[in-house]
């Protein structure tokens, strides 16, 4: 059976918005779009890439449009890009359309990666906490048992509990680590092979009090400068709801869009739709997306939205650090302090009984 070399290509984001860019640029300046392309196979460096720009050459070469060759590599480009490409071709303003492309990927990209390296921070601090209260009670705390065993007196409950946890993580560390890298690894490939399983922790992860908000911004901001856009560029209202929900992570997200697609179908407002997903979907949104229905400004109240709701998640990626923080650290004070309390008690509790000869 014959593997095709482009299943091992990445085309990140980033990628993808310098090559909306350079075809916008190039083809805003008068060059042909066969040369446009040859430009830009000449500028990639990897094989495989380099083999794809081959086939979209030959492709437009034999007179096909760039978004029908652009559909074999799907999986790279995604729906959002060629549906763009695709009306800009058919409208002629395809340069144009390349440089909405463009601009909306790179804001995505800079979104994304604004959440998550305001979650870095709260995951670092987890994970050194976690750390540093291990070492302590599988490493430190053991040099002083032997002083405590000695002693032949009762030991208060936390510093029992602690020697039970000590004793359990020196004899069973490896299974410790082997049983969380296990249950990483398991999640993660339930969550791509099981949709159920990643609907779960899409819903979960919007229920979840901090993160929630954020990840409610996120979506929606994604939801409506996605519509905005694909209803600016001269797509019909059903493809574009469809088009979001396929470029939409959060399944939850996703599956409802597909409602409001489907109810759209059926000739029923988005704003009626919107209505029965009040959880999702806030009044504000619902109602300005009513407006934008009733005085036929749809798109530019989606995009208008968009950058409202970027805006608000702009402003949640801020706080949350200063939010979380106090947390992690009332919750690293604690299982260090209760680690030092365990210590101290019994020493404290033997010197009051010793006296002076």
């Amino acid at each position: 059976m014959n593997v095709s070399p482009h299943i091992f290509v990445r085309f990140s984001i980033r990628e993808q918005t310098m090559f909306a860019k350079r075809l916008s640029f190039l083809i805003k300046a008068g060059v042909p779009i066969l040369e446009c392309l040859a430009l830009i196979r000449s500028q990639t460096r990897s094989r495989a890439k380099v083999k794809m720009y081959d086939e979209i050459i030959d492709d437009v070469a034999n007179g096909k449009y760039l978004s029908n060759s652009l559909h074999k590599f799907r999986r790279l480009f995604g729906d959002f890009a060629i549906n763009i490409i695709r009306v800009g071709e058919s409208s002629g303003i395809l340069s144009q359309n390349l440089a909405y492309l463009a601009d909306e990927l790179s804001k995505k990209h800079a979104l994304k990666r604004k959440v998550v390296g305001t979650l870095i921070y709260p995951a670092f601090i987890t994970v050194a906490t976690l750390g540093v209260t291990g070492v302590l009670t599988a490493f430190i705390f053991p040099k002083l048992m032997p002083i405590f065993m000695s002693l032949h007196v009762e030991l208060p409950w936390t510093t029992r509990a602690l020697i039970a946890v000590s004793d359990f993580l020196r004899h069973n560390w490896v299974f410790v680590i082997g049983g969380s890298i296990l249950l990483i690894v398991a999640w993660i490939f339930l969550r791509i092979r099981f949709m159920g399983v990643r609907y779960a922790g899409d819903h979960a992860l919007i229920l979840t009090p901090i993160a929630g908000k954020v990840a409610r911004a996120y979506n929606l901001a994604n939801f409506s400068r996605t519509l905005g856009l694909l209803l600016t560029s001269g797509v019909h209202l059903v493809e574009a709801l469809h088009i979001t929900a396929d470029t939409t992570a959060n399944l939850v997200y996703a599956r409802a869009a597909r409602r409001i697609a489907e109810a759209a179908t059926q000739g029923e407002s988005v704003s009626r739709q919107l209505q029965r997903e009040p959880k999702l979907y806030p009044d504000m949104l619902t109602h300005l997306i009513a407006v934008g229905e009733a005085t036929g400004n749809l798109a530019p109240t989606c995009l208008y939205l968009g950058e409202l709701y970027e805006g608000e998640v702009d402003e949640l990626t801020k706080n949350l650090s200063s939010s979380v923080e106090p947390i992690l650290m009332i919750m690293m004070g604690l299982l260090v302090g209760l680690i030092a309390v365990s210590v101290i008690t019994p020493i404290y509790a033997i010197t009051q009984h010793l006296q002076p000869k």
